[in-house]
């Protein structure tokens, strides 16, 4: 396998893209000045490679093991470079200094945290879970939950995990029979847990000495569906109020989970309860807990998406590095030069390039959509708050979903670059594909991201989001019909043509499925419309970000290859890419009738 290198340069050109001076002028994040903030991607990048990625291999091939007394044993090196981690001060980064993080933007965060997921995914879901842990109990947390429990899951000192699926509630939750019944001897708002749960990434492990699960049970006078759901806080070991660990708490691992991918990460069948009951401490208010845990499942949905880039990201290195390297064929445009590395060819080069380009554009709306959720929270404007959080809700799905998409999809075209020998896990780029498979279906399959896209987001609020989004990207547009196209790979005007009919795109599905808003209507259009979405809003970014190189590459600022690769990359992603948005709005709007149509039994 390859070796990993963070793509810091490129990292730091979409941070800029995503508003990162914005941020750091406002008084809540001022010490983020791009000087510290490129330091931390160097040295980030130096942890990456230098002692996650030389694990991915071996926690692929190790896998994890459930030791007879219960224990949870990790691959080779994982502990290790947790207690590394955790010693340099990386799990504190975007959190408050108040419980001992750094203060720095979540964005900041975000990208810090593409480097782990792509360096190693499967362990660095971990930190991921733990960072959701956080958010939950920050927003919802007693006072002395957030006293005891915060402090120690920034440092990294214990992690967090989310306890929703059941063997028989997945998608459903109103289907969830996890019970907790009051403790009043243990005191207020002291419960024990009865039930099991199932697919508890990290569920257990060696590299904290405590785990604090949050788990969805139902109180004795839960009313029914989804409304009667409450969320509980429940360590592994049982905390005393100083922050001091006590007796261990009654539950456990009953089995992992056998899996395609993410061998490294152990997913956990969770029993509670077996003897006198899990105990654990209410998070928010009595049958409100979806709400609580969905703090939680939206940052986990952005991390996700997050998840799809890096993966993205280090299966286009692994790929490029081949191409380079390996002799095939002649090269047709120098008949006479012999056998040429593949790169030269031009299927090889449409692979490479598309890969390329949707590695960017996936980073780039990351970014951008954690970038307004910094704003959302850290803007003193009241007006600007709110516009923020309204674009971070329409673009979570979007994250989650196409970016996810396009992890599997660049990973899935990186084992076709590498040809038969892709086939062959000792390259590695199997692997990838793999890992890359489970990114599309946890924290919400990639189905119900676009159910939440159309139903949550686009009618809810009868497309007033879509609709401010739309506006900007024709904004962009109009910025670029103001040059004169030139036949040059450098032209950025010639942009506004592609760009513009992908917004056209955009705005005639979202249209459609406005006025048709009946659920089957809505439903059967909402894939081909979340494809659609993530392509535009992608490309758009793309466009910004080509604009935006032309610029310093016209003003001799940054490195003029760096920028004119950018600009070319952004070409290709509006010759070859973009022209897709026309496919997925015909099928969008194509109605439910032939979807719905044939007879259940003719299956």
């Amino acid at each position: 396998m390859s070796a990993y290198v963070a793509p810091v340069e490129d990292m730091l050109f979409a941070l800029d893209l995503a508003g990162l001076a914005d941020l750091v002028a406002l008084p809540r994040f001022a010490e983020a000045s791009p000087d510290l903030v490129s330091a931390i991607l160097e040295e980030a990048g130096k942890f990456g490679a230098g002692v996650l990625a030389p694990l991915n291999e071996i926690g692929d091939r190790q896998g994890c093991a459930l030791e007879p007394d219960g224990t949870v044993r990790l691959p080779e090196g994982s502990v290790e470079a947790y207690g590394q981690f955790v010693e340099a001060g990386w799990p504190s980064l975007p959190f408050d200094p108040a419980l001992g993080g750094q203060g720095l933007p979540a964005v900041v965060g975000v990208a810090v945290g593409e480097i782990w997921q792509a360096a190693n995914l499967a362990w660095a879901i971990g930190p991921l879970l733990t960072t959701g842990a956080i958010e939950a109990l920050s927003a919802h947390g007693t006072v002395d939950q957030r006293r005891v429990y915060l402090p120690r899951l920034v440092s990294g000192e214990w992690t967090g995990t989310m306890n929703l699926t059941e063997p028989q509630a997945g998608s459903d939750l109103a289907q969830l029979r996890c019970k907790a019944e009051p403790a009043p001897d243990l005191g207020e708002d002291v419960y024990r847990l009865f039930g099991q749960k199932i697919f508890i990434s990290h569920g257990d492990h060696e590299m904290a000495e405590n785990i604090c699960h949050l788990v969805l049970a139902r109180l004795p006078d839960a009313p029914p569906g989804v409304k009667g759901i409450s969320l509980f806080l429940v360590p592994k070991v049982l905390v005393n109020d100083d922050g001091s660990l006590g007796a261990r708490n009654d539950l456990k691992v009953v089995s992992l989970e056998h899996k395609l991918g993410i061998h490294g990460s152990p997913t956990a069948v969770m029993a509670y309860g077996d003897t006198h009951g899990a105990v654990g401490t209410l998070i928010g208010q009595p049958h409100k807990g979806l709400a609580c845990m969905f703090t939680m499942m939206n940052n986990a949905r952005l991390n996700v998406g997050l998840q799809g880039v890096g993966v993205a990201e280090r299966a286009l290195q692994h790929a490029v590095t081949y191409a380079k390297e390996r002799l095939q064929g002649v090269d047709v445009t120098d008949p006479q030069a012999g056998k040429a590395p593949i790169i030269h060819h031009p299927d090889v080069r449409r692979m490479l390039m598309t890969m390329r380009a949707k590695t960017q554009a996936a980073r780039l709306l990351t970014y951008y959509a954690v970038a307004q959720l910094d704003l959302s929270h850290a803007h003193p404007d009241e007006a600007v708050r709110a516009a923020a959080h309204a674009r971070m809700d329409l673009l979570t799905p979007v994250v989650k979903g196409w970016c996810t998409d396009v992890g599997f999809e660049v990973s899935d075209v990186g084992v076709q670059v590498f040809g038969g020998t892709g086939y062959i896990e000792e390259t590695g780029a199997a692997q990838f594909l793999r890992d890359a498979r489970v990114c599309r279906i946890y924290e919400g399959t990639n189905g119900i991201q676009a159910i939440d896209l159309v139903g949550r987001k686009l009618l809810h609020d009868k497309g007033a989001a879509v609709k401010a989004l739309i506006a900007d990207m024709r904004a962009t547009v109009m910025e670029l019909e103001k040059g004169t196209p030139a036949k040059s790979p450098l032209d950025v005007a010639a942009l506004a043509v592609p760009l513009d009919a992908a917004v056209d795109d955009l705005q005639a599905a979202s249209t459609w499925i406005l006025e048709h808003a009946t659920p089957l209507d809505a439903q059967g259009a909402c894939t081909p419309y979340a494809h659609l979405f993530g392509i535009a809003t992608g490309g758009w970014l793309m466009v910004q970000a080509a604009v935006e190189a032309r610029r310093r590459l016209d003003a001799g600022e940054g490195d003029p290859a760096f920028m004119t690769a950018k600009i070319i990359t952004a070409r290709f992603m509006a010759d070859a890419i973009l022209p897709f948005t026309r496919a997925h709005r015909a099928a969008a709007m194509a109605g439910p009738d032939s979807l719905m149509a044939l007879e259940e039994t003719c299956f």
